[in-house]
């Protein structure tokens, strides 16, 4: 069994998705709009390029997304994406890289539990937190 997170964007998927291909030196494997599709009779005509479905693949890792529906949106509350990352150079960089205009709630820093640790908002209002454990 694999758990993998599925994040609705307000219409802005693509660009958030080529943000955490980026960010997180991930592969986009799917970027399907709804045009062309079955699905592409029930949104507006405005919302085609809109993005069904995306697929994120970092490591043996994946994130999927889409845009949500015009008036089926809501912001994301009560849940993060949460990183696991042994090297503390690559936790900074990422910690950094999706916090760029984004907000910042808990500073990247070391804690009990962590050698580092960070939460924050990037861009789209995606909560993230990165985690880098502490060795064994």
């Amino acid at each position: 069994m694999q758990i993998q997170p599925y994040l609705y964007f307000n219409g802005n998927c693509e660009e958030a998705f080529k943000f955490y291909e980026k960010c997180l030196n991930g592969k986009i494997e799917t970027m399907m709009p709804h045009t062309g599709s079955p699905a592409e009779k029930h949104v507006p005509a405005e919302w085609g390029n809109k993005i069904l479905h995306a697929r994120l693949v970092v490591g043996d890792a994946v994130l999927m997304a889409s845009d949500a529906p015009p008036d089926h949106y809501s912001a994301p509350q009560g849940f993060s994406v949460s990183l696991q990352i042994k090297d503390p150079t690559e936790a900074e960089r990422v910690f950094q890289a999706l916090s760029e205009n984004g907000k910042v709630t808990m500073p990247f820093q070391q804690t009990f539990w962590a050698l580092r640790f960070g939460m924050l908002f990037d861009r789209f209002g995606i909560p993230w937190m990165i985690n880098c454990e502490q060795a064994a």
